[in-house]
């Protein structure tokens, strides 16, 4: 995985396809697992990314749709954002597609997760 960017609350990454992640020889459609943890540690970047600035995350739920395959051959996009922080729990949603669809149409699979937060004092008050 490369982080291709992050800002206050956002990340985007990409999963550069190998063939050591195929989930299905025959079609060459990378694992569900390795989408999995690109969504995870996309959303937890974005989080350690929050204005707050907090000092450590760790993943307390996160729910995955997968809505189709992706395609063979291709790396995957994933954009992650923060959208509510509170003393203890960041609510992230993200995205994946394919690097030809990086921009629309129908994702890989999307996700929407919460992580604990560990802030410093000051950002608690």
């Amino acid at each position: 995985m490369k982080v291709v960017d992050v800002s206050s609350g956002k990340a985007r990454m990409v999963l550069p396809y190998n063939e050591k992640l195929i989930g299905d020889p025959e079609t060459g459609v990378i694992h569900g697992g390795a989408v999995s943890v690109l969504m995870d540690t996309c959303c937890a970047t974005a989080v350690m990314a929050h204005p707050s600035q907090p000092r450590s995350t760790a993943t307390l739920d996160l729910r995955i749709d997968y809505m189709r395959p992706a395609k063979p051959g291709q790396s995957i996009v994933a954009s992650a954002e923060v959208y509510h922080i509170s003393r203890s729990i960041a609510f992230v949603r993200a995205v994946a597609h394919d690097e030809s669809d990086a921009s629309g149409g129908v994702p890989v699979a999307q996700a929407t997760a919460a992580f604990t937060v560990y802030l410093p004092e000051e950002a608690k008050a």
